[in-house]
C-alpha cells in the first residue's frame, strides 16, 4: 500500500459478495457483510479466508447494536444495494412506503457509522420514478446527513464486464468531495464469445481441468489462480425445447421462430440467444429464457458468473437454482472495482 492506509468497508445487502469482491480488488478490507439469505452468505464466506458475516433482516437491526457487537469504531465506506419495491408507487409519500424500510435501514447505518463515503446502487429507473421524486428524496436523505452526492447510470460493459447491465449508482462523501465517476475504458468491449468460448457444451465435475487453454485476455484474467472449473453443470432440456432453440441463430430471439412458435413463452425475452460478437444482455436470476450463443441450452452458473466478471476461482455454494440467483443478484465485480478504484483515489487525496 506504499504508506497509504488500507481502507475498510461494510457491505449491506451483500448477497454472495460481488460488490465486496470489486472493492477487495481495489485493496479495501471488509469489516462486515450483512444479508438475510444464508445461501449467499455461505458462498461469501467460502471465498474469503477472513470473512465477517451476519445473516439478518436489516430492517430489524439496530446499527448501534451492530457497531457495538462487532466493535467497529471506524469504517471508511458503506456499500450496498437495498431492495426498493415501494419506489414503484406514485405519490408524495413514495419514499415513506412501508416496503422501503430496507432503504431506510441503509440510511440509518450511514447515519450511525458516519463513513467517509458510501456507495448505493439500484435499478436505473429509480432516477425517473415519480418524475424524479424518488431520486430527489434519496438525495435529500443523505444531504441532510452532511454528504455531497453524485449519481450516474453506469453500464457494466464500459468497465470490462462482458454484459450490458446498467445500474444507477449514488456516491456520497462526507468532506464535500464531488465524486467523479470512472470514465469508460478506452478498449473494445468484451464479447460473450471471449467470455465463454473455452467452456464446453457438456458438464464438468467441480475442479475438473480446463479442456482447452486460455484463448484471450479476458480468460487470462478470469482464470487467474484457478485450479479448475466449478459450477459448470448444464441444464438438460427436453427434445422439443432443444428443437426450438436450434431454430434461433446467434444473437437472435423469438422473432426468428415460425409464427406458430413465437408465442410459446409469454415473456418478451423468451427464446433469446446471446450474441457472440457483443457483450451479454443483463443476466437475471431465472436464466430460463436466455440461451447460449452456440449451444442449445441455457448458460451454466459458471458461464453466467463469467458474464458477471466473477473469477473462476470464486465458487458458488448451494443448488443450481440458488447459484444462478446469487449470480443474477450480484453487482459485477469489475464494475465495483472501477467505482472503488476511483473512490480510493479520492480518499487518498483527503
Amino acid at each position: 500500500m506504499a504508506g497509504k492506509k488500507q481502507y475498510t468497508f461494510i457491505d449491506l445487502f451483500s448477497g454472495c459478495g460481488g460488490m465486496s469482491l470489486g472493492f477487495e480488488m481495489s485493496g479495501f478490507k471488509e469489516l462486515l457483510a450483512i444479508d438475510n439469505w444464508k445461501d449467499a452468505l455461505v458462498t461469501y464466506e467460502y471465498n474469503r479466508n477472513d470473512a465477517h458475516t451476519l445473516c439478518a433482516d436489516l430492517s430489524c437491526l439496530s446499527p448501534e447494536d451492530v457497531k457495538n457487537q462487532y466493535n467497529i469504531d471506524d469504517v471508511d465506506v458503506i456499500i450496498g444495494g437495498p431492495p426498493c419495491q415501494g419506489f414503484s408507487l406514485a405519490g408524495k409519500r413514495i419514499i415513506e412506503d412501508e416496503r422501503n424500510k430496507l432503504y431506510k435501514s441503509f440510511v440509518n447505518f450511514v447515519r450511525c457509522f458516519r463513513p467517509k463515503a458510501f456507495v448505493m446502487e439500484n435499478v436505473p429507473n429509480i432516477l425517473s420514478i415519480g418524475g424524479g421524486m424518488v431520486r430527489d428524496s434519496i438525495l435529500k436523505d443523505f444531504e441532510d446527513l452532511g454528504y455531497t452526492i453524485s449519481v450516474q447510470v453506469l453500464t457494466a460493459s464500459d468497465y470490462g464486464v462482458p454484459q450490458n447491465r446498467r445500474r444507477a449508482v449514488f456516491v456520497g462523501f462526507s468532506d464535500g468531495t464531488k465524486f467523479k465517476f470512472p470514465k469508460p475504458f478506452d478498449t473494445p468491449k468484451v464479447t460473450s464469445y471471449e467470455a465463454l468460448c473455452d467452456l464446453p457444451e457438456g458438464s464438468l465435475s467441480n475442479g475438473e481441468k480446463y479442456p482447452i487453454g486460455i484463448q484471450n485476455e479476458y480468460q487470462r484474467f478470469i482464470r487467474q489462480n484457478s485450479i479448475g472449473v466449478y459450477n459448470h453443470d448444464i441444464t438438460i432440456h427436453n427434445d422439443k425445447t432443444k428443437e426450438i432453440i436450434a431454430m434461433v441463430p446467434d444473437g437472435g430471439n423469438y422473432k426468428d421462430l415460425p409464427i406458430e412458435l413465437q408465442q410459446t413463452r409469454k415473456v418478451h425475452i423468451a427464446w433469446t440467444r446471446l450474441c457472440s460478437t457483443k457483450p451479454s444482455f443483463t443476466i437475471d436470476c431465472g436464466h430460463n429464457h436466455h440461451f447460449h450463443y452456440k449451444y442449445n441450452r441455457v448458460p451454466t452458473a459458471r458461464e453466467s458468473a463469467r458474464l458477471q466478471s466473477f473469477p473462476d476461482k470464486f465458487v458458488f455454494i448451494g443448488n443450481k437454482g440458488s447459484q444462478l440467483r446469487q449470480i443474477g443478484n450480484a453487482v459485477p465485480p469489475l464494475l465495483a472495482k472501477a467505482i472503488s478504484s476511483q473512490i480510493k483515489i479520492e480518499l487518498d487525496n483527503v
